[in-house]
């Protein structure tokens, strides 16, 4: 008895064994004897997988580019304003001024640089009686740091410029080109604002991300120091100012702090709005991630009409290999290993499409990081769960045709021609 039971556990791995090799062994024969259906399959879901990590990364890549795009605005800036008075219609002004940003450096320890804004729609004379609108905005020489601004060519007017109140001036590089043909040439040239006040260019300046003028800055602008703007000013008032904080952290405690100040300063009808960029990052992140959900259903689409297409096939495979099932059946073969081969089948054309797939979707990322300074962001779970999909796929639009061929009667398959 100890000796038949002893053979019996010898004998049961090796069957397990041998029933493994022959279910990859029929999926080979079947792969030959089919492969344009098996090809063409396994190339959707290819295609499908393919495009999952594609989309992914396309995904964290618009992410990531807007969130540059905002950044390189100035992430940790911080803009008042003054939006009139909340119970009195007929009251009087009370709007910013310069004393404010002095009162904010001194309360709110996190701001770091600061400057008012005050705007000013002015026509200017060039060489040879040219003539032109331009928006003139007075601000102080930290306006630069707050504002992320790219200096082209010559320097920023800097606080011995404001102190001595200097008329001098920098420009945009639209305007640089079209008043004096190139952004260098533009240096060291005089422009006359109205009474015929000249000031010299010392230099040219963009901004770090093309805002399509929905920022402060117009096309045609020139920025002048704070202190020379007011002579063109009745009063003291300001138009915008700009904060900038030492880090993100910083930015909406310093927010709030600010608010307060001001607020602190001014009458209590009066209403200020002190934002940040925050929010618009949030709200850009959001749109993005969701951007990415969409296009992910989109290529989850891919993948199940590839697995249709192998159930397709499969069932197709089935209906031919009928007498195939009979002799399996008839020589011992189980429902459960018939079920367990026609099964591994599919999961075999999704498994190494999904290879195929992944392989492909990340040759084009990598090829350009290899060829150009860009880096594609790659995301490695993405391909984790591009391959998982891809065998689920297969499990699933595989049953059907697994269970069909396994409730075949082995009798009624021998007779079948």
């Amino acid at each position: 008895m100890a000796n038949a039971t002893s053979s019996l556990s010898l004998r049961t791995p090796r069957r397990l064994t041998i029933g493994l090799s022959e279910v990859l062994n029929f999926a080979y024969d079947s792969f030959r004897s089919n492969k344009l259906q098996f090809l063409l399959t396994g190339l959707a879901m290819a295609v499908g997988t393919a495009s999952v990590i594609l989309v992914v990364t396309i995904g964290l890549t618009g992410k990531q580019y807007i969130l540059r795009q905002i950044q390189a605005i100035g992430v940790n800036m911080i803009y008042a304003d003054y939006q009139g008075g909340l119970q009195r219609i007929d009251s009087t002004p009370d709007p910013m001024t310069v004393d404010d940003v002095h009162a904010v450096r001194e309360q709110v320890t996190s701001v770091v640089a600061a400057s008012p804004t005050v705007a000013l729609n002015d026509l200017i004379s060039v060489g040879g009686g040219k003539q032109r609108d331009i928006l003139v905005l007075g601000v102080d020489p930290e306006y630069q740091r707050v504002r992320n601004l790219l200096v082209l060519a010559g320097r920023f007017f800097d606080p011995q410029d404001t102190s001595g109140r200097n008329k001098v001036g920098v420009i945009t590089d639209k305007l640089a080109q079209r008043l004096f043909g190139t952004t260098p040439e533009a240096v060291g040239q005089i422009i006359k604002l109205s009474g015929g006040l000249p000031f010299t260019v010392v230099g040219v300046f963009k901004e770090s991300v093309d805002t399509f003028g929905q920022s402060e800055i117009q096309e045609d602008t020139m920025l002048i120091p704070y202190t020379v703007s007011r002579f063109f000013t009745p009063t003291s008032a300001v138009y915008q100012i700009y904060f900038s904080v030492a880090s993100a952290q910083d930015v909406i405690p310093a927010t709030t702090a600010i608010k307060r100040v001001l607020q602190s300063r001014h009458r209590s009808e009066s209403v200020y709005s002190v934002q940040n960029l925050t929010q618009l990052l949030t709200v850009a992140e959001r749109t993005a991630n969701a951007l990415t959900v969409v296009l992910m259903l989109v290529a989850f689409v891919t993948l199940l009409v590839s697995g249709i297409g192998i159930m397709n096939i499969m069932l197709a495979t089935v209906t031919s290999r009928i007498r195939e099932i009979g002799i399996r059946k008839a020589i011992g073969a189980t429902n459960k290993e018939i079920r367990f081969q026609f099964l591994a089948e599919a999961v075999l054309i999704s498994f190494f499409g999904g290879i195929a797939g992944i392989l492909a979707g990340l040759a084009l990322p990598f090829s350009v990081r290899l060829f150009t300074d860009y880096h594609f962001p790659i995301s490695g779970l993405s391909a984790i769960i591009a391959i998982i999909v891809s065998s689920i796929v297969g499990i699933i639009f595989g049953t059907v045709p697994a269970s069909r061929a396994s409730q075949l009667d082995p009798v009624e398959s021998l007779r079948y021609e």
